[in-house]
């Protein structure tokens, strides 16, 4: 039985938490500074089995010492991205394998050079995007003999709206607006290109609907640095309904909030509602040559939200999850596989697809 902790019992780390816990093949520690809630509540009172430890990843020599005494395989941060290069840290020092949802591009650095001659792995970036998208998008650049345009494109929306933003909040408000206001990365005639947030909009129609799509900080992962110079284009952008992206504009850019994003984050919570009711969309579509012949491949999915543990659960929730506990399962079957910094394209699409956590994502 392995034994993980899962560091942070919000949206996401609760959910990661009972999915493992689930199994019995997994010995869960889920750790908070506190656990208050009415979810937190419900999520502890069905699963009865799983370990509640209130600690602060701050606090390392004593984090270090609880994970030395329980003999823990592995950590899983879903703590805000800043807070990441703690839980990474304690992971090197207490060698054990790590984990985190990370989209922040200097987060993902850092944990790169404590990978560095680790014996241990090192997995940042998983869950949806990034994360699968770059299981995807890999598995069908794979098909072609010459790659021109990779397109990545991922949304997490309500299926239903009515607001001026056309949009409700399904996730972290700060991991949003860093997606929006950082700098992104492309690929563009080959070269590895950095393109500013929220530009280069563009209309996307799937199953009748139209959708725009622009471009957002960390999805991309490590796609863009393995790729380059091997690909002509390839850049990440997120699907939202359309006008969405013409506001955001004006609050962060022509407002200068993306100088205040505090304010800005007080602003979405106090008039945009949260959701439990959204869809997770996934669009990669690759155009290269086949055997001489320039073909396009599409790869589309739509994820909804589910009922797990007599609790429900919304579609990023179990999107985000079910990713990152299918990478971690795949690791801890072959430790020996895995050592130092690992990518998320260094995982086979198949080998995702048929691991027991990836039913969500059939």
């Amino acid at each position: 039985m392995h034994k993980i902790m899962v560091i942070g019992a919000g949206k996401i780390g609760s959910l990661i938490a009972c999915l493992f816990n689930q199994t019995n093949d997994y010995q869960v520690y889920l750790v908070d500074q506190q656990f208050t809630g009415a979810d937190v509540a419900r999520l502890l009172a069905e699963q009865a089995t799983l370990t509640t430890l209130t600690l602060d990843v701050r606090q390392q020599t004593e984090v270090v010492k609880v994970i030395r005494q329980q003999n823990i395989d592995a950590l899983v941060s879903c703590l805000p991205y800043y807070v990441n290069n703690h839980v990474a840290e304690i992971a090197k020092i207490a060698n054990v394998a790590y984990f985190d949802l990370t989209e922040d591009i200097q987060v993902t650095q850092r944990i790169m050079q404590l990978a560095d001659q680790a014996t241990q792995a090192f997995v940042p970036q998983c869950g949806l995007a990034p994360g699968f998208v770059s299981i995807a998008s890999q598995a069908l650049m794979q098909r072609f003999d010459q790659i021109d345009i990779v397109k990545l494109r991922v949304g997490a929306l309500p299926q239903h709206t009515h607001n001026t933003l056309h949009y409700a909040l399904t996730w972290s408000t700060e991991g949003l607006i860093n997606q929006y206001g950082n700098a992104c990365y492309a690929i563009v005639e080959g070269e590895l290109t950095q393109v500013r947030p929220l530009e280069s909009l563009e209309a996307i129609k799937l199953d009748g609907q139209t959708y725009e799509a622009f471009n957002t900080s960390g999805g991309l992962g490590s796609l863009a640095t393995s790729y380059a110079g091997k690909v002509k284009y390839l850049n990440y952008k997120t699907l939202r309904y359309p006008g969405h992206c013409e506001k955001m504009r004006v609050l962060m850019n022509d407002l200068r909030l993306n100088e205040d994003r505090k304010t800005l984050q007080q602003i979405l919570e106090h008039a945009v509602p949260k959701t439990y009711q959204d869809v997770v969309i996934i669009y990669v579509s690759v155009t290269g040559q086949q055997n001489g012949v320039l073909v396009e491949e599409d790869y589309v999915k739509k994820i909804y939200p589910q009922t797990i543990a007599n609790m429900h659960w919304s579609a990023i929730q179990v999107s985000t999850a079910a990713g990152v506990c299918t990478i971690v399962d795949l690791v801890l079957a072959q430790p020996e596989r895995y050592a130092g910094f690992v990518l998320q394209e260094d995982f086979a699409l198949t080998d995702f697809l048929a691991n027991r956590f990836a039913s969500y994502y059939q």
